[in-house]
């Protein structure tokens, strides 16, 4: 880019509740931004108290995603990663607490030579300066910055909490100036009572108080079950103020992959294009890969079961990425992807006392399952449940995945005792560190060397933080072809692809 060109900046907002799923449309802006030939990076603002998410339980906000410099962070910006195939700095991740931490820190240091420090203009200048900084850096290989930055705020609009994050980002919409900011506003349309009517009213009202804030939407992603009324399209657009060319609808899909083509089909790229000046330099559309991906995904019949033994079973967005590695090796080897999920310790001996019908039916899926993989995770609670599952796939030839904790449970199983002194006698019984630190001293890849099993393989890596839709995780891909019956044929093919990942 240009040094001379500023930074083109895409806002995506929303109202009415949470959970819309913002991050997937502003991923999906992305890639169709991407697809049209132009350069992208991604922020994500989150507006809690907490500096970074790596604190957080996984039942507060799902998984930790953790970036490549380290970075704990939200998992939105592993959506970020995975859809555009970036990578990210912890920077690009936007916290309240990141901001008062920098303001607070200047003013320890006597930067602001003894002004009184206030929300306005001292933290909402630290957040324009720190997305305008962080925007300039190349996160896809190249030394030179991005043509566009999709920033999401998170929560909803009249948050308390977001404030100083809107009236920043107003001011930075008024400074940069009129083609340089699009701002995309994600909002709901239900439809209340039998009557199945489409409801624009929270639309309206979530519009209304945008505007109220300062900020005046370029674009409407309207959120609903089914496809949108031409005639719900024109009463958004008259009482919203917005084109009715300028509304979107991202109605239900059956994945995800889909959502980018929705975009396309909408030619919401030529009408954020046109609001960021850039229709000149920017090419149609090509989305061949994502429109197979997402056909062959709808598509796919024979299943594959992988019995998912954690801790958050509850709540699967705490295993996020490890389910989009499983979906990204499962669609490679022409699999529908199925997850038993499994309490780990519904499968202990207390359980089958305090709760026999969960022990019994934890066990019946786990035995049911074609592969079972067992994730990173913290403290012992079902523990043992994990190693329990450990053993039935090494005793009974079942593939195994383990992630971390999984791995360290492969080895606690066989063994009962970790301690690199046990390497040499693990090793003769064929439990295998084929993958080791740089010191020697730390194992990193295990594998069980057994003619009679398929794969028996553990990780003290996180994989599934690597994994994108077009190019499957090693490890992952390798559980699914075991699970699927296929490994063998595919190592005969490609002998080497699995190994040298």
């Amino acid at each position: 880019m240009d040094c001379e060109k500023k930074m083109k900046y895409v806002l995506v907002s929303g109202g009415v509740v949470s959970g819309l799923g913002k991050g997937v449309t502003a991923s999906s802006i992305g890639v169709v931004l991407k697809a049209c030939g132009l350069r992208v990076t991604s922020i994500k603002i989150d507006p809690y108290l907490n500096t970074d998410a790596g604190t957080m339980s996984p039942f507060e906000h799902g998984e930790v995603f953790v970036l490549d410099d380290g970075g704990e962070v939200d998992l939105d910006l592993g959506n970020y990663e995975r859809f555009l195939d970036v990578t990210l700095t912890q920077d690009n991740n936007i916290t309240t607490g990141k901001i008062y931490q920098f303001v607070i820190d200047k003013e320890r240091r006597g930067d602001y030579l003894g002004k009184t420090v206030q929300v306005v203009p001292h933290i909402t200048d630290a957040i324009q300066e720190w997305i305008e900084r962080v925007s300039l850096i190349p996160v896809d290989g190249n030394t030179d910055p991005a043509d566009v930055c999709v920033i999401e705020l998170g929560g909803t609009v009249g948050d308390i909490e977001s404030m100083p994050f809107i009236e920043a980002l107003r001011q930075l919409s008024y400074r940069v100036g009129p083609g340089n900011f699009c701002l995309v506003h994600v909002s709901l349309v239900p439809v209340l009572g039998v009557v199945g009517e489409q409801k624009t009213k929270p639309t309206q009202h979530s519009v209304r108080e945008l505007r109220g804030l300062g900020l005046t939407p370029n674009l409407l992603a309207c959120r609903s079950a089914q496809a949108l009324e031409e005639s719900v399209k024109d009463k958004l657009s008259q009482f919203c103020h917005v084109p009715a060319g300028h509304i979107l609808n991202i109605y239900d899909v059956p994945n995800i992959w889909h959502v980018p083509l929705l975009l396309r089909d909408q030619k919401a790229h030529e009408a954020i294009l046109k609001d960021l000046n850039l229709l000149s330099v920017a090419r149609t559309p090509c989305l061949e890969e994502w429109t197979t991906r997402a056909d062959l995904s709808d598509n796919l019949t024979t299943q594959v079961r992988i019995a998912m033994v954690g801790k958050y079973t509850g709540l699967s967005d705490a295993y996020l990425s490890v389910i989009k590695a499983l979906e990204h090796a499962s669609i490679k080897c022409s699999r529908k992807l199925s997850i038993e999920w499994i309490a780990a310790s519904d499968l202990e001996d207390t359980t089958a006392k305090e709760a026999p019908d969960s022990h019994a039916a934890a066990w019946k899926s786990l035995k049911g399952s074609d592969g079972i993989l067992v994730p990173g995770g913290f403290g012992d609670r079902g523990v043992q449940g994990k190693i329990l599952a450990a053993k039935y796939a090494r005793e009974n030839n079942v593939p195994y995945l383990g992630i971390c904790l999984g791995m360290q449970i492969a080895v606690i199983e066989f063994a009962r005792s970790v301690n690199p002194n046990m390497v040499e006698k693990l090793e003769k019984s064929g439990l295998m560190f084929v993958g080791k630190d740089g010191t020697g001293r730390r194992m990193e890849i295990l594998e069980l060397h057994s003619r009679s099993h398929p794969y028996f393989v553990g990780v003290q890596f996180h994989p599934e933080f690597k994994s994108r839709p077009g190019k499957a995780s090693a490890v992952f891909l390798g559980l699914i072809l075991a699970a699927s019956g296929q490994l063998k044929s595919y190592l005969k093919k490609v002998p080497s692809t699995i190994t040298s990942k």
